[in-house]
Formats: structure tokens, sequence, C-alpha cells
């Protein structure tokens, strides 16, 4: 189990906040593919995840999907609930199973009206979730799908503690929004270029310098707008 100042958000908060929301902090086991909220479902809680990644996911009505962001350890997951929404057209599923906490929806929104630093670090960390999803827009209509894959591959390793990743062909396309055999052609691109080894549903990074050399802008873009809006305090040793 972990703490929930493992959470890069929680971690930086003042002490006062961070006591006043301690007590109705959740731990939770977040298995893969578990969904925290289903699209214009109702929102209870927002998650923070520790060891977890989660994906957000736009559905469309053929059930075809394509991920839009990801969040783990440096933010949240339900930002609807304090931006006034209450739902959203997006669904949040765990990418890579893990730990984390949640709490109520009306626990964080008092706290959240109260202003001040949880306030401020919640919209900071909405602005630079913008910036992901914007530019995810953007990689997927203008960038090839091995590129698209380096972005991805990047973006999930920043958040997690090693370099390996268990994860499916179907889920990679189901992230990518891309059929299964061009997620099966652009892996196999990454591991002939040497970068990655894939088998049987799990991804090693083996050469990172390289795989950031391969990627495309949208991974820099990304990563410079979290290192500008986020506390230097919250950094880990992937640079966020």
């Amino acid at each position: 189990m972990t703490s929930p100042k493992d959470n890069r958000l929680l971690a930086v908060l003042p002490d006062a906040t961070y006591g006043a929301m301690l007590p109705f902090l959740e731990p939770l086991q977040m298995k893969l593919g578990l969904s925290l909220y289903e699209s214009g479902g109702e929102q209870s809680y927002v998650y923070f995840p520790t060891t977890a990644i989660v994906s957000l996911l736009y559905v469309l009505a053929d059930g075809a999907s394509a991920e839009i962001a990801v969040t783990g350890n440096e933010g949240l997951v339900g930002i609807s609930l304090f931006m006034g929404g209450e739902t959203t057209t997006s669904r949040a599923v765990v990418q890579s199973a893990g730990f984390g906490y949640r709490l109520r929806a009306s626990a964080l929104k008092k706290e959240f009206e109260r202003g001040g630093e949880l306030q401020h670090l919640l919209l900071r960390f909405t602005q630079a979730l913008i910036t992901q999803m914007t530019q995810t827009a953007v990689c997927n209509r203008h960038h090839a799908v091995d590129q698209q894959l380096c972005r991805w591959l990047l973006l999930s390793l920043d958040r997690l503690a090693g370099t390996d990743l268990v994860m499916t062909q179907e889920l990679m396309a189901n992230m990518l929004g891309v059929q299964r055999g061009g997620v099966s052609e652009a892996a196999g691109k990454l591991q002939a270029e040497g970068l990655i080894r894939y088998n049987r549903g799990k991804i090693s990074v083996i050469d990172r310098p390289r795989l950031e050399a391969r990627v495309c802008e949208c991974y820099r873009v990304v990563k410079k707008e979290y290192d500008r809006l986020l506390p230097e305090s919250s950094a880990a040793d992937t640079g966020f």
C-alpha cells in the first residue's frame, strides 16, 4: 500500500489543508480495466492515483474509443466535479494497475471553495490536462501511429517507477483509436529499432533516450507545460 503523499498534488498541499482532507481519503486498489466513471454518469468521487495510471477515453456511439489524456501520480481524475460540470463526456479506465486514493466530491468541493493553495493547484493541473488533451488531438490527426505510440509510452513511463508496461494490443488499439494491426506494426518498428521489447502484452522500454529522440514534438509540449504549471517540489526523477 502507498501513502497519500505518493500523489504529487497531495504531497505539496499545505499541512492544514492536507490534514483536513486526510481523514476522508480512502485507499483504493485500482485494478487493470476498472472503470472509475462512465460518460455522462454521476461522479461521486475524485481519484488521486499513486502507482496506478488512468486513461480518459472518449467513446463513440458505435463503441469505438480513443484516449484523450492520461493521469497518474502527478494529478487527479474527476476535474468536472470542481469545475462545475458534475458529469463529463469521457470515461475513466485504469490503464496500469496499482493503488490510489479516492475522496468524496462533497469533501473536495468544500476545500476547493475555500480558495487558497488547493484551488490554485487544481486549476493549474486542469490547465496542464487541457494542454495534454489538445496535443493528443493534434497528434492523432497529424502524426504516424509509431510516433503516437512513442508519445503514449513516454507519458505512461513518466507516471511509473519502472520501465515496464503491461498492455495488450487490443487495449493499446483502444487507447490510440486505431486498428490492432496498426498497433502491431508500430510496436514492431520500435522493437526492430531496439527501443522497446514487446512480448505477450508486456512492453519493456530498453532505450529511453532514443525513444525520446524518436517521439514527435507533442510529448515535449505536454511535458513542458506540466513542468511549468506544477510545483517543483512535486517533481520526481521523471522530471514532472
